[in-house]
């Protein structure tokens, strides 16, 4: 069974590099401190890699100061986390070759890792740690249970996505019994925004298009120079447009300084599955939120994507 494979590869690992996806989210962030953490813990070197960094949002978790954007020296056992596509954990790890454990939670995973561990029913990759860290004999010290509850308080939107059930819960129940405060941490990652990030919601916010069962925002490069906003993302706009009725998707395009657009898809409907229209465009995610990054010029990538959206979901 592959989480037994597991247990025995990280037993045998003493030099460890973990990474997961560029332009990290807090399920990226939280799984990659709370494995990276557990297994300092247990006596092992551990480097956390993620080249783009931890943006603000999740600096106040306790390890995410160790947190590097490139790997250094040797290394025995490759692992990444939370990562749908070896191609998103960034350029420097090209030569890395196949990592030994891929542990994930997204339906559209290539299963690219020698071990790969894919359960897409959790809601969060930091939800399959929570499962099985204890099993590989590692304890959910406070600091880890931070970082795993945050991965599955921000992917599951603070418990708003279709898919949180029962098991989620009594995942989040466990790990505040270490004396971590749920709340806070709900705060800080979902609630709080800086002066520049609201006045980069207002940007996005006043920019809103609805036609065919699609609602969009749109950020460019001048939004983001003008309301001082220090990110690459969306600030978590899509949160926003996603709460807007009447509609059966809801998008959201960032334009990148490399001539690339960021895309987010939420379904805001059941049976919708927006997974399948990030595939087509090299990207990836869940049935009801996926995302891509696609290169060219927003006035170009915006109109195809909306209309190979609206195409493939036949809305």
């Amino acid at each position: 069974m592959t989480t037994g494979a597991i247990k025995e590869r990280l037993d045998k690992a003493k030099k460890v590099i973990i990474a997961s996806h560029v332009r990290p989210d807090g399920d990226a962030i939280g799984s990659l401190l709370g494995l990276g953490l557990a297994l300092q813990d247990a006596g092992k070197s551990v480097q956390m890699v993620l080249v783009d960094g931890v943006s603000s949002s999740f600096r106040h978790l306790e390890g995410s100061e160790l947190i590097v954007r490139e790997p250094a020296g040797e290394h025995d056992t490759f692992i990444t986390v939370d990562c749908a596509d070896f191609r998103r954990v960034g350029k420097v790890f090209e030569n890395f070759g196949r990592p030994d454990i891929n542990i994930d939670h997204h339906k559209t995973n290539e299963r690219f890792g020698k071990l790969n561990l894919i359960e897409p029913d959790e809601v969060a990759t930091a939800a399959i740690l929570t499962n099985h860290l204890p099993e590989w004999g590692y304890k959910i010290t406070k600091p880890i249970a931070a970082a795993l509850l945050t991965g599955i308080i921000t992917d599951t939107l603070g418990f708003r996505t279709s898919n949180t059930n029962p098991s989620a819960l009594r995942l989040c129940a466990m790990l505040m019994e270490t004396g971590v405060d749920m709340t806070d941490l709900y705060m800080k990652s979902l609630v709080k925004k800086s002066f520049p990030a609201a006045r980069y919601w207002g940007a996005g916010l006043s920019s809103l298009q609805q036609k065919n069962g699609i609602v969009w925002a749109t950020l460019t490069m001048e939004d983001r120079k003008k309301s001082g906003y220090g990110g690459n993302d969306d600030a978590d706009l899509i949160n926003m447009v996603s709460a807007i009725e009447g509609n059966k998707v809801g998008m959201i395009f960032v334009e990148q300084n490399d001539q690339h657009v960021k895309i987010s898809w939420r379904a805001l409907e059941p049976g919708i599955d927006v997974s399948q229209v990030a595939k087509h465009f090299h990207g990836g995610g869940h049935a009801a939120a996926a995302g891509a990054d696609i290169p060219g010029a927003l006035s170009e990538v915006q109109p195809l994507v909306l209309k190979t959206t609206q195409e493939m979901l036949s809305i």
